[in-house]
């Protein structure tokens, strides 16, 4: 039995989309259950859309998500020149021709179809006809000769048996009149090159799958085994594109989703194993198979990946959440200071607790990381003279004491409470807007430790509120 072999085959005219990362991520799961190989194409042939910059970019997402791909990345365009070899070699065997058809017969043809609201096809005008009979202005195209009788059945691995009239297929372009290769050719040269045993996509490449079944019999190379996976919709039941929001990898890591969590739930995006719901890294190897990926379209729901995030953040290791939350600050918000740093790391039990994404615990933790407070100017009018006075005297109390735990504090809320005659949020809600600058926030205990006694002092003397 061969040794399994998938690939992801990307285009880099853009960033990574979300869909993408899902074909990714089934092919390797596919190939590490099978202790298989997983490969990374580029499929940069075209030149005028392709930047390096955007290869990069798709690495790195991938690496980001948990995703290593084996051996070197397959760069396409180094490969063009096999690519022409076959389309000469299935020219020579008599499974291609050249067509002279000019650019406006072509387009005349694609008119009178669209006209009778029918999908163009290409009329096999050169198909049968001798070159001799050729304009001499014409640079032909190649294409390959497809069958016109029958029909072929798909044996796909998770749409079942998918059967087409073979008269559909047009006989289509394997190399342009500028002599460049096509998507179909080029792929169909690439996976028989790199051994690919198993190729899973996405179902809008069915056709395609046809016509290189076609190239491969052609050739008289063995056939790969094909699955087709379900596209993603968005939350409307329309097809997921990136021209919708948060459609790329990159939408998600801005707002502060963790990539085990994004992993997690691309994996159950269309597939499933019992009524399991959170899976770890080794799980999703152990457990992963094609036949538990559905038929239908999945909808990708930004509420589901919230939920799935916020479990990650509750219950990861502290040390790996702290860790995440810094790299993510680096790139999307600011560095933060060192002593600043322990003082988060410190304060992330409760900092994390109302929160869904990485983003969110950089917002509950700005009143630590800001040297300066910016006070809400409504929460600011609550600071009244009572209120002044109850900021006051705390402030005289905890000068007496040496460490700020919950255990001293509490009887100095409870002595406030009492001899202003108020209640716990008359005590509070002026000490949380004195040290944040906002009626909203964390349980004021925990403001209170998280800044240390020297820094609450230097708050509670602030001229604003004094």
């Amino acid at each position: 039995m061969k040794k399994v072999a998938t690939r992801f085959a990307p285009s880099p005219t853009g960033p990574l989309h979300i869909g993408g990362v899902r074909t990714a991520l089934f092919n390797w799961l596919y190939s590490k259950n099978q202790n298989g190989d997983f490969y990374l194409r580029i499929e940069d042939t075209d030149k005028e859309r392709s930047k390096e910059e955007y290869k990069d970019q798709i690495i790195k997402s991938l690496k980001w998500i948990g995703i290593d791909h084996d051996g070197q990345e397959y760069i396409q365009s180094q490969k063009i020149k096999d690519h022409i070899n076959v389309a000469n070699e299935l020219l020579k065997k008599g499974n291609a021709y050249k067509c002279f058809c000019s650019n406006d017969e072509i387009e005349e043809q694609k008119k009178r179809a669209k006209q009778k609201k029918i999908p163009y096809v290409y009329d096999r005008k050169w198909r049968d006809k001798s070159e001799s009979e050729a304009p001499k202005n014409i640079k032909p195209v190649i294409r390959f000769k497809s069958k016109i009788n029958g029909t072929t059945i798909l044996k796909d691995l998770v749409q079942g048996d998918v059967e087409i009239e073979n008269n559909s297929i047009e006989d289509f372009v394997i190399l342009r009149n500028d002599g460049t290769p096509t998507y179909n050719l080029s792929v169909s040269v690439d996976d028989h090159q790199m051994k690919m045993t198993h190729i899973i996509r996405g179902d809008d490449h069915k056709i395609n799958t046809f016509k290189q079944i076609q190239i491969y019999e052609a050739m008289g190379w063995e056939l790969p085994s094909f699955a087709h996976i379900p596209l993603i919709h968005t939350i409307d039941g329309k097809k997921l594109s990136k021209r919708d929001k948060a459609s790329t990898l990159e939408d998600y890591s801005k707002i502060g989703i963790i990539p085990d969590a994004l992993r997690n739930y691309l994996l159950r995006l269309g597939w499933s194993y019992k009524d399991k719901e959170i899976f770890t890294l080794d799980e999703s190897i152990k457990y992963f198979n094609l036949e538990g990926i559905g038929k239908s379209p999945s909808k990708l729901d930004l509420s589901r990946i919230l939920s799935m995030n916020e479990h990650y953040i509750k219950n990861i290791d502290e040390n790996s959440l702290f860790n995440q939350l810094i790299d993510y600050c680096e790139i999307f918000k600011s560095n933060i200071k060192e002593e600043k740093k322990e003082k988060i790391q410190k304060s992330l039990t409760f900092l994390k607790n109302k929160a869904k994404t990485l983003e969110d615990i950089y917002n509950n933790s700005q009143y630590i990381v800001n040297d300066e407070i910016d006070f809400d100017k409504e929460d600011l009018k609550l600071i009244d003279d009572k209120a002044k006075v109850i900021i006051s005297e705390f402030n005289s109390k905890i000068k007496k004491i040496e460490i700020l735990t919950r255990e001293n504090l509490e009887p100095i809320i409870k002595e406030l409470i009492k001899a202003n005659n108020t209640n716990f949020k008359g005590v509070g809600q002026p000490l949380r807007i004195a040290l944040t600058g906002s009626k909203f926030g964390p349980g004021i205990y925990d403001i209170i430790i998280s800044l240390g006694k020297d820094e609450v002092e230097k708050r509670l003397t602030h001229k604003t509120i004094s």
